[in-house]
């Protein structure tokens, strides 16, 4: 199973089957049966960040022939429907109509109605699985603004605008202009005015 971007929704749901502790379930899962083989599979898919779909499943445990059979197939989801009842999968909802279900499970650690403790996945296959879901990028994350260098831009011709009209107006007051002052205020504000204008326009 190829490891793939999950939704939000997949990635809330693997990491609280990861996080599970022991489940008590009512039927068996003993190996060699049908129920261990499907929950090893589903729980095989899932330490790859994949929740495998019907065809998937029997194709990768018991060859791609069995996917041909109808009849294999709908036993395996009268089991897959038992297992689901008994809290042990749990069947994800539908992207697209037409798709395939696909299943996902509730723990990695149950004990079966004859009391057996099953588990699906060592402690460093559960970390490493961890690992990787917080890795992923979140779905509903939206990313990060950048900075806008052009409205930094156009604030500071303002501020050197606003400040040189007011040192021209300054100058006005004083007894004696001074001219120097007054030429380099008023070539800063033209300058800066022509400026803000084609950075203004550039944004539109």
């Amino acid at each position: 199973m190829s490891q793939h971007s999950l939704t939000s929704e997949e990635l809330r749901l693997l990491e609280e089957s990861l996080n599970s502790e022991t489940r008590v379930v009512n039927i068996r899962l003993r190996q060699g049966e049908f129920q261990f083989d499907l929950a090893k599979g589903i729980a095989s898919s899932e330490l790859q960040l994949g929740f495998p779909n019907i065809k998937d499943l029997i194709g990768k445990l018991y060859g791609e022939k069995r996917t041909q059979d109808i009849r294999f197939i709908r036993k395996i989801q009268t089991i897959l429907k038992k297992m689901e009842k008994s809290n042990i999968v749990r069947i994800l909802p539908k992207k697209k109509p037409w798709e395939l279900q696909r299943y996902a499970l509730t723990s990695f650690k149950f004990q079966d109605v004859d009391k057996n403790q099953i588990i699906l996945a060592t402690e460093s296959d559960i970390k490493q699985t961890l690992d990787l879901v917080h890795s992923q990028p979140s779905p509903n994350r939206l990313p990060m603004p950048k900075p806008s260098y052009a409205l930094a831009k156009i604030w500071i011709l303002i501020s050197a605008i606003i400040i040189s009209y007011g040192t021209i107006l300054w100058t006005l007051t004083q007894p004696t202009i001074n001219l120097v002052v007054f030429v380099s205020a008023f070539c800063i504000a033209t300058i800066c005015s022509i400026l803000l204008g084609v950075a203004i326009s550039r944004r539109k």
